[in-house]
């Protein structure tokens, strides 16, 4: 897997977190990690096809994913992420994928998105490890999105 193909995801996301949450995030560093699911995380997949094929998986520490929402939703506290919470999240992850895809399509690399699917972890959920290149995003005074690419 290319390094390179996590960078139209990471711009993208930059982008639509500046634009919907209002903060300018720092990148962590980009390391190939096994991902599952954690307890209190909310996940978003989004899977890819044409000239890449994979999943693209936005983790989000619940408390984080809530804090989001609230600023998406103009400032109503959102305590539980409820239908109208996964929504947004869903949306948000829907934004980042689909601005990659164009920024994709503007390099000449022809892909589409499905639609996002959001699941929340919990004791017993367990996800299949597989290697993922992963970067975190640092949003300040919010915590952390990380961006986890398996496309091949």
């Amino acid at each position: 897997m290319k390094a390179e193909v996590i960078n139209p995801f990471l711009e993208s996301a930059r982008h639509v977190i500046e634009q919907v949450i209002q903060v300018s995030p720092s990148t962590g560093n980009l390391g190939v990690k096994e991902i599952g699911y954690l307890e209190n995380h909310i996940w978003i997949q989004i899977g890819m096809t044409g000239q890449m094929n994979g999943d693209i998986v936005f983790g989000i520490q619940e408390q984080v994913a809530l804090q989001m929402v609230s600023v998406m939703m103009g400032g109503y506290v959102i305590t539980e992420m409820d239908e109208m919470g996964q929504s947004a999240i869903s949306e948000l992850g829907n934004m980042i994928s689909g601005n990659a895809s164009t920024i994709l399509s503007n390099q000449g690399v022809s892909v589409d998105i499905t639609p996002p699917k959001v699941m929340k972890s919990d004791r017993t959920s367990s996800l299949i490890q597989k290697k993922a290149l992963c970067i975190p995003l640092r949003m300040e005074g919010i915590g952390e999105l990380d961006i986890q690419v398996m496309i091949s």
